[in-house]
Formats: C-alpha cells, sequence, structure tokens
C-alpha cells in the first residue's frame, strides 16, 4: 500500500525554498525578494508565515542540528563495540546529508552568519554534536581497539571529511548514501583501527 504524506505546508514550502536559495546562492546573497519570487509569493505575504531572513536561516539549521544530534545519539547507543558505533555515527550523518543536501549545506557552511545569541547556541549544538565522535573514539583508544590517537584531533578530521559530502554527493549518482558512508566508514576505520 502507498504510504500517505500530508501535503507540505505553506511554511514547509518556503523553508525548501530558503534552503535551497542560501545554499546555491549564500545566505548574504539571498534576498527575501528571492524566496518569495522562488515561490510566486509576494514579499509581505512570506511575512505572513516567518518572520525575517535569519529567522528562515535559524528554522533551517536549528532542525538540522536536531536531527544530526538525534541520529547521533541513536548511533552511539549500545554496548557495541567502538568501530560498530563509529561506523553507524558516518552513515547517519551521510544519510542525513544525502537526505536534504541544502538544509545540510546550511547547517554546515551558514551557520556562521547568524547573530551572536543564535550563533552561540548553533555552535553549542555542533559542539555536542562532535563530542559524540570524540567519545566514540576516546572508548576505542582506551579499549586498545583503536591505534593511541588524539581524539579531539580525530574527530575533526573525520568531521571534516564527512561534511564535505553535501558538496560532491548526488543522489543520482551511483552510489546509494549508505553505500558511501561505508566506504568513508572503511577508509576511515583503517585509519584509527590498531593493526592486528
Amino acid at each position: 500500500m502507498a504510504e500517505l504524506h500530508a501535503p507540505e505546508t505553506r511554511k514547509e514550502q518556503i523553508l525548501r525554498a530558503a534552503a535551497r536559495l542560501f545554499a546555491d546562492r549564500g545566505y548574504a546573497a539571498t534576498s527575501v525578494r528571492d524566496i518569495a519570487s522562488a515561490l510566486d509569493l509576494q514579499g509581505g505575504s512570506l511575512y505572513s508565515h516567518m518572520g525575517g531572513k535569519e529567522d528562515l536561516l535559524w528554522e533551517i539549521v536549528d532542525r538540522a542540528a536536531g536531527q544530526f544530534l538525534g541520529a547521533a545519539e541513536r548511533a552511539v547507543a549500545g554496548p557495541n563495540t567502538a568501530s560498530d558505533r563509529l561506523r553507524r555515527l558516518v552513515r547517519a550523518h551521510v544519510n542525513l546529508v544525502a537526505s536534504d543536501l541544502a538544509a545540510a549545506a546550511c547547517y554546515l557552511n551558514e551557520w556562521k552568519l547568524l547573530g551572536t545569541e543564535r550563533r552561540a547556541a548553533l555552535k553549542a549544538k555542533r559542539d555536542q554534536y562532535e563530542a559524540h565522535f570524540r567519545h566514540v573514539i576516546e572508548d576505542g583508544v582506551a579499549s586498545g581497539e583503536f591505534s593511541p590517537t588524539e581524539p579531539k584531533f580525530a574527530s575533526l578530521f573525520l568531521l571534516g571529511a564527512l561534511n564535505w559530502a553535501h558538496q560532491w554527493f548526488r543522489t543520482e549518482g551511483p552510489l546509494s548514501p549508505d553505500e558511501v558512508a561505508d566506504r568513508m566508514a572503511d577508509m576511515i576505520l583503517r585509519g584509527v583501527e590498531r593493526s592486528r
């Protein structure tokens, strides 16, 4: 039986259009008029659904931050090995990026253009997210599963590679998100796992 989906609300349409434009042109180069035009709306009509341009960016990146954090919390749950948890973290990250490339690009690149308070709030969530990777690497080093390495550096290196996926991943490409994630996880784990 086909799954029924509720029609997309106007607010969701606005957020999707804004994310696409912010990702393609950059937040600074996108006007509210550009977003309204992409939806065949008048600028005033857009304001009746959402606040200003920064409110749109905030909602896009805050939602994404919540999704990344939730996925990381699920990925690290359970008594599995550090390798298993790290592989699940990589898979969750790549799947989230692939599920909405535009929102991922905003979360990864445009968040620094938020106002001071919102930027600080988002940075705290990004730090929490990075901590999941760092803790798994710390666990792997402590258990002897991973070679001795500096967990903070290793987690930042890993996230740097994962965060770039929104630039080159294509949904119509030859590999699924899971296949991309598994290849990335294999390469990463070869770098941190202790030689047998």
